[in-house]
């Protein structure tokens, strides 16, 4: 175990985290916990909203009833409660719930025709990039790909027939941070009908609204940190524009990839808790990327709070705080030595997921950056020695002294 008083270096973290804007949104709690679930909408007057698991609805004629509800594939109570609840948490008009975050992306695709033209950031979600490359090109949709952290180089890369601007908040795995309002007053300069979408699974509503600095639509994995849990597969877009509601709602009903009640259950439970959880992650992160990053066992360390991250200042400004995402290298050339020392944890555990309540750990290079050509990894520097953390709410001092003692382990292995 890690001396108690070098580990108490490491715990204090609070100017770190006072550096971010406080620009954090007002009642969010209070939202999280009422929005869309007024108890007086339903006959029974429950505070918990229901679970309305039925597929059809009795219709006094072969027209739809006035509230809407014939089908739950076209629209359910329990979903309808959840999308309230999240445009109200996004500062948005709109939302609308699926099945996965991959079912939303798809259903953005699905706007598009043959012809149009993605501009995605390098280090994307691999899925994101497969779904780009494989099902969209089949389609005759063309993407392309490059570093958003330079905004003269995206504006030469806008074509004539570029219909989207695809960003993460912060990138998957590198946690490099584009500046959303640049970039969306950028694109909205060179043609008004450029959409501007931000997957914004990592930061959350809570630390960022990227539609109140120009994007267009917003993108969640709800299945990370908004549920948080482990127990729930779902996604969801949020967006201002009318016209976008009406053909992603169509879409979303024509597609099919809606989600379950109980799994729109689940995710509104969990927002109750929401901004509880993402400022737990943001410390415990942050004790961690403190930690790391006086190790000798580690080359770098990717944490946007620290001042060594180079978008540091922009990520201070532009979000209210981050994740429990954390990324680092450690000092070891053999492929199997990284396998292994993955191995090493007690606490955390190795697995694809991220965002939930329990600490995570993974190889990029082997998972969620697997799509990605391998020359591509290679010039991204998605390497073998990379690894991801997703911290998760466990006590600080237990997750840094099994990192701790798995790279004693390390050490001693890379001293043979």
């Amino acid at each position: 175990m890690l001396d108690p008083a070098e580990m108490q270096k490491y715990l204090n973290v609070d100017d770190e985290m006072d550096r971010y804007s406080k620009n954090r949104p007002k009642s969010f709690s209070s939202r999280a916990i009422h929005s869309g679930q007024d108890p007086e909408q339903w006959t029974s007057r429950a505070i918990v909203p229901p679970i309305h698991m039925s597929v059809p609805y009795f219709l006094d004629d072969m027209v739809a009833p006035s509230d809407g509800y014939y089908y739950s594939r076209t629209s359910n109570p329990t979903r309808s409660c959840l999308e309230k609840c999240l445009a109200d948490l996004d500062d948005a008009k709109y939302a609308l719930a699926y099945s996965s975050g991959l079912g939303a992306m798809s259903t953005v695709i699905q706007m598009l025709k043959t012809g149009d033209h993605i501009l995605a950031c390098y280090d994307i979600y691999g899925s994101t990039y497969q779904l780009f490359t494989d099902s969209a090109k089949n389609h005759g949709i063309e993407a392309s790909f490059m570093d958003f952290r330079d905004i003269s180089a995206i504006h030469s890369k806008i074509k004539a027939n570029t219909k989207v601007i695809w960003i993460e908040s912060a990138t998957n795995p590198l946690l490099r941070i584009p500046d959303i309002k640049s970039i969306a007053d950028m694109a909205h300069s060179v043609r008004s009908d450029i959409l501007v979408i931000v997957d914004n699974t990592f930061l959350t509503s809570y630390f960022l609204r990227p539609l109140s600095l120009g994007a267009d639509i917003v993108l969640y994995s709800l299945s990370k940190f908004m549920s948080g849990h482990s127990d729930c597969i779902m996604g969801a877009l949020t967006m201002n524009n009318d016209d976008l509601y009406k053909r992603l709602k169509y879409l979303q009903n024509g597609g099919g990839a809606v989600p379950s009640p109980f799994d729109c259950y689940l995710v509104q439970r969990s927002l109750k808790t929401l901004d509880i959880r993402m400022m737990k992650h943001f410390k415990n992160a942050l004790c961690i990327a403190k930690f790391l990053e006086a190790h000798k066992m580690i080359q770098k360390v990717i944490h946007p709070g620290l001042k060594s991250h180079p978008e540091h200042v922009l990520a201070i400004q532009q979000a209210s705080g981050h994740s429990g995402m954390v990324a680092f290298y450690i000092k070891c050339h053999d492929q199997n030595t990284s396998i292994e020392f993955l191995k090493k944890f007690k606490m955390i555990k190795q697995a694809a997921g991220l965002g939930d309540i329990e600490s995570t750990i993974t190889l990029p290079a082997f998972m969620s950056s697997w799509p990605l050509p391998a020359e591509d990894r290679l010039k991204l520097e998605i390497t073998h020695n990379l690894v991801r953390l997703s911290v998760g709410l466990e006590d600080p001092e237990d997750l840094i002294n099994d990192l701790y003692q798995a790279l004693l382990w390390l050490e001693d292995e890379c001293g043979k």
